[in-house]
């Protein structure tokens, strides 16, 4: 893979991390039409992180709501202490499903567009459902972070959205979008960071060729500041546009990965 491909990659997942079209999915994609990245774990290394970058991009983004999270902690206020246990609750059943299955999702992210055509499918009907249901203003329960982490959890494979998952999810028990999309961008970033830590700590990323560096590092630096400004850009547009438009891309896509994936078989 060439620098250009990296920066593309890494606008991909800028682009699409904040939009409820699973950033996965198209990451396999692109790098499907890249020709791959070598081995899986160099697949899978790229992925992390660049979600990590969008991670660190979300939270530029969300300073304020993050820093204002963080003082209330250390005044020890009942809502912020309230809102960090629903997070901690949150991430537990992703935590949970990976670090038991790790091994077993990492055939999904060796360019198998056929699965990740599928996935996307999945997540088009979750976005149907989720237009369906009627809007509230109702905020987040100890029971609807335990559901909409079991939703972050499935969405760790390629081609299940992640936020198109969690906010689907978070509409159809009756949350209000707004809250549901701040939500749904605030639970992943503890976990993005903490598997990036987890990689550095096992030494996942060490032996990495000089030119491999270079590509990690380009794509991150692309998928971060293209992240900055799609987050701002997007999380308005997810709170106003029809779940529908986004359940229609995602299932054409979807069927076109299919399509090609029997056309290259």
């Amino acid at each position: 893979m060439s620098l250009i491909e990296a920066l593309l990659l890494g606008i991909l997942q800028g682009l699409t991390e904040f939009l409820p079209v699973s950033s996965s999915g198209h990451l396999e994609i692109g790098k499907a039409f890249f020709g791959g990245m070598g081995s899986v774990d160099e697949s899978i290394r790229m992925t992390v992180v660049l979600h990590f970058a969008t991670a660190l991009s979300t939270l530029v983004v969300f300073r304020k709501d993050v820093l204002e999270i963080l003082s209330g902690l250390l005044r020890w206020e009942k809502k912020y202490i309230q809102f960090s246990l629903l997070i901690i609750l949150s991430m537990i059943p992703a935590v949970v499903l990976f670090l038991t299955l790790e091994s077993y999702f990492e055939v999904f992210f060796d360019g198998k567009l056929f699965y990740v055509g599928v996935f996307l499918l999945v997540t088009a009907g979750l976005l149907l459902m989720a237009d369906l249901s009627k809007s509230t203003e109702r905020g987040v329960n100890t029971k609807d972070s335990i559901l909409i982490g079991l939703a972050q959890a499935i969405a760790i494979l390629p081609g299940i959205s992640r936020s198109g998952s969690t906010i689907a999810t978070s509409v159809i028990l009756g949350i209000d979008r707004e809250k549901a999309a701040r939500f749904s961008f605030l639970m992943v970033v503890p976990l993005i960071i903490g598997k990036m830590a987890k990689d550095l700590l096992e030494g996942d990323f060490n032996g990495t060729q000089q030119e491999g560096i270079g590509m990690l590092f380009v794509g991150f630096l692309a998928a971060f500041f293209t992240g900055i400004f799609a987050c701002r850009w997007m999380i308005d547009l997810v709170k106003r546009a029809k779940l529908v438009y986004f359940a229609v891309y995602c299932g054409i896509v979807g069927s076109l990965s299919i399509l090609y994936s029997f056309l290259i078989a």
